[in-house]
């Protein structure tokens, strides 16, 4: 396990602008040598890419490709035998995930399972936990939301025979303002009261980067009487999360951002252990989430795990689980998403620290000043259009992602993004 030495916590005081202090940063970064694991799209020159887009799409842990390829082989010279005499049986190949996913999200094992991908597990939750009775109706959202966050809680809203525009309420920051202020998303659940029946947010924004306050909206939200889910989509594997201390009611999360497991990897889902232990709760159901029990009884009758497990429906996909098995021993290796956080803040407080002092022309920083209240990811207003200035990076060699018409992304990875990187993108910026 690799542990945050003294000397890579450094004050944003102490930081400089030359290259050399960058490269002394690298010199002494405990994660230097994770960048090693990830493999990286390469230049026409042979040089490596400066990949800002882990927010968008994780690189590929090189061990992806030896997991992939085992259980291929094991499908070769065991066919169906594999699920039990593979060298990871694949009867039980979900479960090798359910420690290691509980570490990332701080919760307990039976809390966590790995399974579809987001949007999926999104309408399975609500099936669980959006139950309107009365008055208590209405779903709060923010109105930046991703679009799929959208689409999802609408139409789950109309499949109960609701009208999304009267039913869902959607936050906006004050006039003028970017970002959502803690104490308005609590004075809306105060107010919408025990109309409420679920709060269903992003636990960090993902156009600007926001990191909302999980806990206190949480509490809030439960406080009223109301369900408090969350969308982790751009936290998990980014940010330091406590869901089962918070008291999270579910979350759901996708893996192929930050936890880099391979384009549409198998998703996540955080059940609270007062939940998943209940088996009486409605939900749809598969044989995966049967008791097994008595799974292999082909019964009819569908006994539900007492665990997330119970949330599952058909048999794991299990080339797809494969990338995420090595994706999250590299966060094993390294000591966990708390000893990286370490790394992310100087990281990025970097990044921003940077930006601020060099000034490029036309670019201003959306994202939070306050390291509390962001991940790895800043987000930047451009003057012009994004898609010509990402274009004209992508060009120099640094990999950022847009969002239309006007912010670019880019997120220092601390797994795999150095110092020496975030100063040559910001020296780009600067002389453009």
């Amino acid at each position: 396990m690799t542990t945050m030495p003294a000397s890579l916590d450094i004050a944003a005081r102490d930081f400089e602008v030359s290259r050399d202090f960058a490269r002394h940063m690298d010199s002494i970064d405990p994660f230097a040598s994770m960048r090693g694991r990830f493999a990286c799209p390469r230049r026409p020159d042979g040089s490596r890419v400066a990949y800002f887009t882990g927010n968008s799409l994780g690189l590929m842990p090189v061990d992806a490709r030896s997991l992939v390829t085992e259980v291929l082989e094991d499908w070769a010279e065991l066919g169906v035998e594999g699920h039990l005499e593979g060298r990871r049986p694949w009867l039980r190949y979900h479960e090798a995930l359910a420690e290691p996913g509980a570490r990332l999200v701080g919760g307990h094992a039976d809390e966590v399972v790995m399974m579809n991908t987001l949007t999926v597990n999104l309408h399975l939750m609500m099936v669980s936990f959006y139950r309107p009775a009365g008055p208590r109706t209405k779903v709060l959202m923010e109105a930046s939301a991703f679009p799929s966050d959208h689409y999802a809680i609408e139409t789950h809203v109309a499949s109960r025979g609701l009208d999304p525009a009267r039913t869902v309420v959607k936050l906006t920051p004050r006039q003028g303002e970017v970002l959502l202020r803690t104490e308005d998303i609590v004075a809306e659940i105060e107010r919408l009261g025990d109309s409420l029946a679920l709060v269903l947010l992003g636990g960090v924004g993902f156009t600007t980067g926001q990191w909302f306050d999980i806990p206190a909206i949480t509490r809030q939200t439960q406080r009223v009487g109301a369900v408090a889910g969350w969308d982790l989509a751009h936290a998990v594997g980014n940010v330091p999360l406590q869901l089962h201390e918070w008291g999270v009611d579910f979350a759901c999360w996708c893996s192929y951002k930050y936890l880099n497991s391979g384009p549409g990897a198998v998703a996540g889902a955080f059940i609270h252990r007062r939940h998943a232990q209940n088996t009486t709760l409605p939900r749809y159901a598969g044989w995966w989430g049967n008791d097994p029990d008595t799974r292999f009884r082909m019964e009819s009758e569908f006994v539900a795990r007492p665990s997330a497990d119970g949330w599952q429906l058909s048999n794991p996909p299990i080339l797809s689980m494969a990338p995420v098995i090595a994706s999250l021993a590299l966060f094993d290796e390294a000591g966990g998403v708390a000893a990286l956080r370490g790394k992310s803040r100087v990281l990025t407080g970097y990044f921003d620290y940077l930006l601020r002092e060099r000034a490029p022309r036309g670019v201003t920083v959306i994202t939070p000043a306050d390291a509390e209240a962001r991940g790895c990811q800043l987000s930047l207003r451009v003057q012009g259009d994004a898609a010509d200035r990402q274009r004209d990076l992508a060009d120099r060699g640094f990999w950022l992602d847009k969002r239309e018409p006007d912010i670019l992304r880019a997120a220092p990875v601390p797994l795999y993004n150095s110092f020496e990187e975030v100063w040559r993108l910001v020296d780009a910026l600067a002389a453009e």
